[in-house]
């Protein structure tokens, strides 16, 4: 993984070109039309050619386009996960068939269904906007959900969502989004003690962001570990603003121990037992690093360098020094090893480096003045 600074211009984006979603750059919305494009209309087709024979068969419900909007467009959002659109939908339409049924007025009858809708939908943890639509379809719909009746809600409904989902997630995978969104697991302590992680004991704890969300009373569209993960980024991000001054190369160790990968494991545990060090780095026969190899990898009892090296974070010596805080205090990493652009060693940063560089960036206290 590399560690560098995002560029800042220090210019706000003028409003009237910003986006409405926090991260929704020209790329990701391009991309959302061009998957829900696609979606729709093979959820159509595919609706279409297997069952569209009869003159009552929708070829997709509205509630769809709806479901595409969260789909692609906000992948992350707990609303828009396979669960919630095909969950919210299914339950919310049935909701609606149920209060049609029920209720003979609909004025009275889309009221009922859409509020059915939503504490269904609540209790069965999948909200989705769209179900509201579903419900009022399922009321409104005509011929068509006549046709149906209870199993309007099966099919189209189950059966256009489960399609919209299905391409969903091809097209997401092939465009390297993260869906279904998975929130990061929280940080452990790696020692298995009951201590928390060394990176969390002087900043915010878990319960500070409940007792902001309970202060705030609202209900925010993104996940809890997601906002957990989002205040941690912002506080390191302002971090690397106020201490940009310090950068790799001013602190990094330049005589770097190294092996080649065709040395024997007996030689790189020589070296890191002779200079008393936790990682060695490996090369290939041109010198670009490949990974590294510590105490713990050599006994395994691999034959080869090559099959106890394991994978090293690094970074570039031009790179903000304190940008490599989350890495050297995930309570694994014990140095990070700093390369150039063509994966030449230039350089090593420990645990203690960064400590010292740290240490100076702590404010002096004035002097008391001497007592007349």
């Amino acid at each position: 993984m590399r560690y560098s600074e995002t560029p800042k211009t220090g210019m706000r984006p003028s409003r009237l070109f910003s986006p409405i979603l926090a991260g929704a750059t020209l790329r990701e919305r391009l991309i959302s039309c061009v998957g829900a494009l696609i979606a729709i209309g093979l959820t159509g087709a595919i609706s279409g050619y297997f069952f569209g024979h009869g003159p009552y068969f929708p070829l997709i419900v509205a509630p769809m386009g709806a479901s595409a909007v969260l789909l692609f467009a906000v992948p992350a959002s707990p609303l828009a996960q396979p669960w919630s659109i095909i969950g919210g939908n299914t339950i919310s339409a049935m909701m609606g068939i149920i209060a049609a049924y029920l209720i003979h007025d609909p004025a009275i009858a889309i009221g009922v269904g859409v509020a059915l809708a939503i504490g269904a939908m609540s209790f069965t943890r999948s909200l989705h906007p769209p179900g509201g639509a579903a419900a009022l379809t399922a009321v409104l719909g005509g011929p068509a959900v006549a046709k149906w009746g209870f199993l309007f809600p099966f099919v189209p409904v189950a059966l256009n969502s489960c399609l919209l989902v299905g391409l969903g997630l091809a097209f997401h995978k092939l465009s390297k989004r993260n869906y279904p969104h998975v929130a990061p697991k929280l940080p452990e302590n790696t020692h298995q003690t009951r201590d928390l992680p060394s990176a969390t004991r002087v900043r915010f704890r878990e319960e500070d962001v409940d007792a902001a969300l309970a202060a705030m009373d609202e209900t925010f569209d993104i996940d809890r570990a997601d906002l957990s993960r989002l205040v941690q980024e912002v506080e390191q991000q302002a971090i690397l603003r106020s201490n940009s001054g310090i950068i790799c190369a001013d602190i990094m160790s330049r005589d770097v121990i190294a092996v080649q990968e065709t040395a024997e494991p007996e030689e790189a545990r020589r070296l890191l037992l002779k200079h008393n060090i936790r990682i060695l780095p490996v090369k290939d026969s041109e010198g670009r690093l490949i990974g590294t190899v510590g105490l713990r990898e050599l006994a395994a009892g691999n034959d080869t360098i090559r099959s106890s090296i394991s994978k090293p974070a690094v970074a570039a010596a031009a790179d903000p020094a304190l940008s490599l805080l989350p890495v050297l205090t995930d309570g694994r990493t014990h140095a990070v090893i700093i390369i150039d652009a063509e994966r030449q060693i230039v350089g090593l940063i420990s645990q203690t480096d960064l400590l010292n560089a740290v240490a100076r960036l702590l404010p002096k206290d004035n002097p008391v003045p001497a007592a007349a």
